[in-house]
């Protein structure tokens, strides 16, 4: 539902002309919500939803958290019933505000409570959630609801009524969303980063970003869970069979065969025949990144380095969105992380570089300073004092990507562990001295002070 914007008391004076008891009650029932006392709330909104239900949308607004709260502390009949009213509170606020109460909003709570309570079967909750993806993409921002969208597709799959493709379809369609969700709560607190770090954020910035980020939290798992559900259903076994099955009817699609190129690579399953011919296909119907991308891939496994990095900075130059293009850049750093980690580190900072919300890529440069630490210096001290640097990525991550916090946090507190403890930087006597890197990392290490 929408956050509660609106001012009461003015909504109290255009009542004015309505039932005196509706508006008694409703004055009665707000009194009690605001101070979240549901059950004294009860029956005064019971008697305004029930006499007049068009007076004033704090109505269904409390309306739906009164009755969560007789749902959660009742049993048997008793919730039952509750559940059934809540069903009817749901089409009763998009019949009386649907200026405030979105339609993807009104299908993905409907469907969630139906699906909690087994009231409706998975045809039934996959019609009314679809029907809302496509109608109303832009306002679809309950996560649960997109999960359950994709997972209720997922089930009739294996019921036999949906095939595979559409699961990859609806896969494709649903990331895709919370991509976008999670690209602009990185934006916000990208935007916030700077001034977090002077301390200078004001009460209502400091509010904003600790929203952004308790909502990073809960789509992180969001993501982990469709991705869960998604499961072995697009492992090469699975995936090679289906494109070579429709490549022929599909050849002259230029959307699908991205798709079929980006799975594809995503599951490493480039060494076959099927690969080949959509990479082909692709970049004769329409030379883009992703064709690019994959003739480096190609090139790589052939063992054609320099082509194959030739054919990935073309990719780079022909991708125009940012946030493809740093996500590309990433895809080309992880190929080198083992190999060469001062070049993985460089695309990876040129991920950054293009967009300064990818988490991701300051998470990799963690990962090539904490796989480093060997390398760059003369003692286990200094050695170890690499990952401090790398813990301070692995914060950074997680300051600018609400979407990966849970992840950037344990990084940055395993690099941490492994870091010289302070026993160890008072025997060594190094509290707050510096370290020059002499390995490809460079630069400066300061050592924590023990005060």
């Amino acid at each position: 539902m929408k956050p509660f914007l609106f001012c009461f008391v003015f909504g109290l004076f255009l009542a004015t002309a309505q039932d005196q008891d509706c508006t008694l009650n409703l004055q009665n029932f707000y009194d009690h919500a605001r101070v979240n006392d549901y059950e004294a709330a009860y029956e005064p909104w019971k008697i305004v939803y029930e006499k007049c239900p068009s007076l004033n949308f704090a109505t269904f607004y409390y309306g739906k958290r009164i009755l969560d709260y007789k749902i959660d502390n009742t049993t048997g009949d008793n919730q039952k019933k509750y559940v059934n009213d809540l069903l009817g509170l749901y089409d009763n606020y998009i019949k009386y505000f649907p200026d405030k109460y979105d339609k993807a909003d009104y299908a993905s709570d409907k469907a969630l409570l139906m699906n909690s309570y087994a009231l409706a079967s998975d045809e039934e909750m996959y019609a009314m959630l679809d029907d809302a993806f496509k109608t109303d993409r832009k306002n679809f921002k309950n996560f649960k609801g997109l999960y359950l969208y994709f997972s209720l597709m997922v089930d009739l799959h294996d019921k036999g009524t949906k095939d595979l493709q559409e699961v990859f379809d609806s896969y494709d369609e649903v990331t895709a969303r919370l991509d976008e969700e999670a690209v602009s709560m990185a934006e916000i607190a990208v935007s916030l980063a700077e001034k977090e770090d002077a301390g200078t954020l004001t009460p209502k910035e400091e509010q904003k970003l600790n929203a952004v980020r308790k909502n990073g939290t809960e789509l992180e798992k969001i993501i982990a869970s469709v991705d869960g559900k998604l499961g072995n259903l697009a492992d090469c076994d699975k995936l090679v069979p289906l494109y070579e099955k429709n490549f022929e009817s599909k050849s002259d699609d230029a959307t699908w065969l991205k798709r079929a190129l980006y799975r594809l690579d995503n599951k490493d399953c480039s060494d076959g025949p099927i690969y080949v011919r959509v990479v082909e296909a692709l970049h004769q119907l329409e030379p883009s990144a992703s064709s690019a991308y994959g003739l480096g891939t190609l090139n790589d496994k052939k063992g054609n380095t320099a082509e194959a990095l030739k054919f990935y900075n073309e990719a780079v130059a022909l991708e125009a969105d940012p946030v493809k293009k740093s996500n590309l850049l990433i895809k080309i750093a992880s190929k080198y992380s083992k190999s060469n980690r001062a070049k993985s580190y460089d695309y990876a900072q040129k991920a950054i570089d293009a967009n300064p919300a990818n988490g991701n890529a300051y998470l990799l440069q963690a990962y090539l300073y904490g796989n480093s630490a060997n390398e760059c210096g003369s003692t286990t001290f200094e050695k170890k004092a690499v990952y401090w640097r790398a813990a301070l990525k692995a914060d950074r991550a997680a300051q600018v990507d609400p979407s990966i916090k849970s992840k950037a946090l344990n990084a940055a507190s395993r690099y941490r562990g492994l870091a010289p403890s302070r026993t160890e930087i008072f025997n060594a006597d190094m509290a707050g001295k510096s370290i020059q890197l002499r390995c490809w990392i460079g630069g400066v290490i300061k050592v924590p002070n023990l005060d």
